[in-house]
């Protein structure tokens, strides 16, 4: 939970850190990460070692086995306060509020960013957790088609991977097409802007035509672009009185994709759906779909350019990651350091 996270930050350190950061690394290699591949990162002799692990095994931040050797993995908790630590100090925000909501895959929060200037108002974002394959990776693998086939990816790298897509397509679309601002990302997190107005589900429209027909321009113009929400309905669209925002865009598709003509079918068919069921409105699907692609004009061949195979991206920023720990290493003494 989150809020055992925030529990123990103040009281994790830099080595706690560094602990979790070269488990985290050693997790792209190994299902239980040795413990002398924790301690080239951690930079501390082995008894200092093995006492924080142990500590941070008690605080359920890692969990450990001695079966077939001595190996940790990190808990969602210890993920969780590697990326907090990272935004703490990008200055991206330096406060977290309530819990918005939580689903299966995943938590969001409110965070807060204080303004430069006294005289300002501090901004509220959202920070939007990724909780993919905490519960079963092998589920999330059969229902997500990024993850297809990508047989040695932990749940790391399946939250991981969710939340680099949904901030990556974000910051393609916006903000020509209307969705929250994509404001940053680190590891199984994304942080942007608050999302106006009410869930489409619970809000009782006093013109839902005119916002079914803003939600189909909006698709429309993300199918312009070549990309395909892929999980549309009433329960990821917010609307208010300047308009509607779609959230939630991890499962997007590309018009490449091999059931793209379906998959748009299915989002639009649930978007009408609920006009039908709610409003009695009624529209011909087909007439629909034809007027989301007409005009559109996707060069093919730049959309591949532009969307490579994530788990090449992804182990490429790992590698990035992997160089820039090693790098550190040279701050340490022979003997390691001490633990402060």
């Amino acid at each position: 939970m989150i809020d055992d996270t925030l529990k123990i930050f103040k009281e994790l350190n830099k080595k706690d850190f560094r602990i979790f950061a070269g488990i985290e690394l050693g997790m792209r290699d190994y299902e239980w990460v040795p413990v002398s591949e924790i301690q080239r990162f951690a930079c501390m002799p082995l008894d200092k070692l093995n006492y924080r692990l142990e500590w941070l095994r008690r605080k359920k931040m890692v969990i450990g086995t001695l079966d077939p050797y001595e190996g940790y993995k990190l808990y969602f908790e210890a993920y969780d306060a590697l990326a907090l630590h990272t935004y703490v100090a990008r200055k991206t925000f330096s406060a977290i509020g309530v819990e918005i909501g939580v689903g299966k895959e995943s938590v969001v929060m409110e965070v807060q960013k204080e303004p430069e200037m006294a005289i300002a108002d501090p901004e509220i974002f959202i920070l939007k957790l990724h909780r993919e394959g905490r519960t079963s990776f092998k589920q999330v693998k059969r229902t997500r088609e990024h993850l297809a086939g990508k047989e040695h990816f932990s749940w790391i790298y399946a939250a991981r991977l969710a939340a680099a897509r949904e901030f990556d397509i974000m910051q393609k679309l916006w903000p020509d097409v209307s969705i929250p601002r994509p404001v940053d990302q680190n590891r199984h997190t994304i942080v942007m802007e608050v999302a106006q107005g009410s869930d489409l589900f619970k809000t009782k429209l006093l013109d839902p035509d005119w916002y079914l027909d803003e939600i189909l321009r909006q698709v429309k113009l993300t199918y312009g672009k070549g990309i395909i929400h892929n999980d549309l309905s009433e329960y990821n669209i917010f609307v208010s009185e300047d308009g509607i925002q779609i959230i939630d865009w991890p499962q997007y598709v590309t018009l490449a994709h091999p059931h793209a003509e379906e998959l748009l079918r299915r989002d639009v068919e649930n978007v009408l759906n609920h006009f039908s069921k709610k409003y009695k409105i009624h529209r011909d699907i087909d007439d629909v779909i034809a007027e989301i692609k007409t005009g559109a004009n996707v060069d093919m061949d730049q959309l591949r350019k532009e969307f490579p195979d994530e788990e090449a991206r992804l182990n490429e920023e790992m590698e990035r990651e992997r160089e820039f720990a090693v790098d550190e290493l040279e701050d340490c003494e022979t003997g390691f350091g001490d633990e402060n």
